[in-house]
């Protein structure tokens, strides 16, 4: 079996900030972002695992988690093929993905999962306001819907929030979502270079 990425889960409820705190730390030398909407966003449409995924969606229906496990193995090794992800050199972070257990259990013989940084939020209204303030800048529609967002909350709670106990509570980090993304950025950066160090030779280090 090849080696296993080393890899941060970035986790939490829709609208926590997930995707904006990925998003700044794959800027950042040493560290590499994937979110599992890219990679959906990505796929060619025309390629035969294209072809299978579309049939889900285009129906309206969920791809079923062996699909996108797929989906996802291929674009990581595109990016290594590539050289924009570099394993030895580059710690991984995934947002988005796994979305349940079943995938969590899938994905164990790919990833080694070093940290898994949990985004809270305890007040679901300002999750609400967040989310229908995004929408309209963003032109997300759907999410500009009240009971979209709370349906969004409960899919969460039944589905992916599990996902938590299938790793070891050790490596779990509670972060507090509320406050600016800088802020939010202070308490991940904080959890995750030692990790970083640890794992990684930085050649900026003596």
């Amino acid at each position: 079996m090849p080696d296993r990425y080393k890899t941060v889960l970035l986790f939490g409820m829709p609208g926590v900030g997930k995707g904006t705190q990925g998003k700044i730390l794959g800027h950042i030398p040493g560290f590499f972002h994937l979110a599992c909407g890219e990679v959906f966003r990505s796929l060619d449409v025309n390629s035969e695992l294209g072809r299978q995924v579309m049939q889900y969606s285009s129906r309206g229906e969920l791809v079923p988690d062996a699909l996108t496990i797929d989906m996802w193995r291929n674009n990581v090794h595109a990016q290594t093929v590539l050289s924009l992800f570099k394993p030895k050199d580059d710690l991984l972070i995934l947002d988005g993905i796994p979305r349940n257990v079943a995938q969590a259990t899938a994905m164990d013989s790919h990833l080694d999962v070093l940290k898994v940084v949990h985004l809270v939020c305890s007040d679901q209204d300002a999750m609400v306001h967040r989310m229908r303030r995004r929408a309209l800048k963003e032109n997300r529609l759907d999410d500009a819907d009240e009971k979209v967002v709370r349906h969004r909350f409960a899919v969460y709670e039944q589905e992916t929030r599990p996902v938590l106990d299938h790793y070891d509570p050790s490596i779990v980090a509670e972060i507090d979502a509320v406050g600016s993304p800088a802020e939010v950025l202070q308490h991940v950066l904080e959890v995750l270079v030692p990790i970083q160090n640890a794992h990684f030779h930085n050649p900026l280090v003596s």
